[in-house]
């Protein structure tokens, strides 16, 4: 008996034609859920895109499955714990898209350059006013680019086509492999005074929310015209609407928006906003590569080969019992040197040491650098894409185990050298407690700490003086903002100092700021070391 194949939702004829020769490929309606639950109990793999809802009930009603495969970029209607907790392979299709996102920037900078959106709504209404809408050429300007992952180059590549000087700000990308695409790296400061049209291509993440504000966008050079293809929240919207009121920029292009669905934002109300509803993936083409994509992965994990785009596979191998605890470890302590180093590193070693280290701990170097890049990049993040993100970004990372003893049984260490010669290190270990596992960090830079290594960890670097726990956690607190946990490491007295938080929620790019700047840091970064 061949395995089933369950189909909930359409799929392109090209995919099904993948599955129909090896599997027994049947369909349901994945919205009747009756019908799904039921049909699910003879299925060896389910295929959905975002109708249909793959639940713990969902994944207990099918005893036989094996993978759960979503055609699309996004898993949000998949539970992907529950699915883990079953060791069902979750797979989804996370560069389906990418050719559309990318070209959408480009049609909405085109459109916000010609003024054809509003041209058009005015011939459509009778009026025949040309000189109205006169709009400005690509070629000779400069382009700024913020993110240069893989849609960030896809629309670089297709940009630099018109003739127009590209430059990009990116922290987590190495100026070499941006020269090699033609692009001049340069801070976020140089390329808002310098760029004549902006795109955003960034992840959403605590980081990064708001990045392209009031301040920032006091500074633009005048007649900027700004394209948000990428994540809503990026660029703040009331922000954007007062600049372009005010004549500060010139347009904008606008597919996404930090609320979705969104039929009421300050941008709408100006001719000169081309504004799309999150049409980034909408082509026909990108659907049939995700369903295409999945049915590829569906086939090799049900014949038992090496699926690229799961999601929640180990890979390494068989990893050992006294190991695996360590894995989340490993990936949060590569969060939290992403954190502190504030850009990528040139190369990063992960150090095991203590009685773990007569294991095959190979799968930590993995593990950490799949946390190095987890924040960093458009698409999700595995133990497989990770290794390929490093090399796609020419950062070597190394595996060591010195033989030294420590006081732990178990101890993790990421340390890296960055291209300005700063070198950060960041320390973890593993405590049993017997209802579950404890992840505590135990040195930042030198400083011994005791921390969990969990929720958002904030890092304030400055020199040691009266009163400035009471200044943070004051700001944080009229911010509304709580502090779960605090401690304060020095190396003595008037010294430098490391104040580390852990925080229940979120710090924007900006109250992050204000509270560095309300002590003087010298230095200051968030990890969010959720959901690991």
């Amino acid at each position: 008996m061949n395995p089933v194949v369950l189909i909930a939702e359409e799929l392109a004829p090209a995919a099904i034609e993948v599955l129909a020769h090896d599997f027994d490929v049947r369909h349901v309606d994945g919205t009747d859920r009756p019908a799904l639950l039921s049909a699910l109990s003879e299925a060896d793999a389910v295929i959905v895109r975002s109708a249909t809802q793959i639940d713990a009930e969902a994944i207990a009603a099918a005893p036989r499955l094996k993978v759960v495969a979503r055609a699309g970029v996004g898993l949000d209607n998949v539970e992907v714990s529950a699915a883990t907790a079953r060791g069902v392979m979750v797979v989804n299709a996370p560069t389906s898209n990418i050719v559309s996102a990318a070209e959408q920037a480009v049609a909405l900078l085109l459109a916000v350059a010609r003024n054809t959106a509003s041209a058009s709504a005015a011939l459509k209404a009778g009026e025949w006013k040309r000189s109205k809408y006169t709009g400005v050429e690509i070629q000779g300007k400069t382009v700024g680019v913020v993110g240069l992952g893989r849609i960030g180059v896809l629309f670089a590549q297709r940009i630099a086509a018109f003739g127009t000087r590209l430059i990009a700000y990116d922290p987590y990308i190495q100026p070499a492999r941006a020269a090699q695409l033609g692009v001049r790296l340069v801070g976020l400061e140089e390329l808002l005074r310098e760029s004549d049209f902006i795109s955003i291509h960034l992840p959403k993440t605590p980081e990064t929310v708001g990045l392209i504000g009031e301040k920032e966008l006091a500074i633009v050079k005048p007649g900027v015209r700004i394209v948000n293809a990428a994540r809503g929240g990026l660029v703040d919207e009331q922000a954007l609407a007062d600049a372009i009121a005010e004549g500060r920029v010139a347009g904008a292009g606008v597919d996404v928006y930090a609320k979705e669905p969104c039929t009421s934002s300050p941008l709408f109300a100006f001719d000169n906003v081309v504004a799309t509803p999150h049409l980034g993936a909408s082509t026909n083409e990108a659907q049939d590569k995700a369903g295409l994509a999945v049915a590829k992965s569906v086939k090799l994990a049900l014949q038992g080969e090496f699926v690229p785009d799961a999601v929640n596979v180990q890979a390494g191998g068989v990893v050992a019992e006294d190991v695996r605890p360590l894995l989340p470890l490993a990936e949060r302590l590569g969060r939290a040197f992403t954190a502190l180093a504030g850009g990528v590193a040139a190369s990063v070693t992960v150090e095991v040491r203590g009685e773990i280290a007569g294991h095959d701990v190979s799968v930590l170097k993995l593990a950490a650098t799949k946390g190095l890049f987890s924040s960093v990049v458009e698409e999700q993040v595995t133990y497989v894409n990770a290794p390929h993100l490093a090399a796609e970004r020419g950062v070597e990372v190394t595996l060591a185990t010195p033989g030294e003893t420590v006081d732990h049984p178990n101890l993790v260490t990421v340390r890296g050298a960055l291209p300005d010669g700063r070198t950060v290190r960041v320390s973890g270990t593993v405590v049993h407690t017997g209802a579950r596992d404890v992840f505590k960090l135990t040195e930042v830079d030198g400083f011994d700490v005791e921390i969990g290594a969990e929720g958002i960890l904030v890092f304030l670097r400055y020199a040691d003086r009266p009163g400035v726990v009471g200044t943070v956690g004051t700001l944080l607190g009229e911010a509304g903002v709580n502090i779960a946990a605090m401690q304060v490491a020095r190396r003595e007295a008037g010294g430098e100092t490391l104040m580390t938080l852990t925080v229940d929620q979120a710090l924007g790019a900006d109250l992050l700021t204000s509270a560095a700047d309300s002590i003087g840091a010298v230095a200051a970064s968030a990890a969010d070391l959720r959901d690991v």
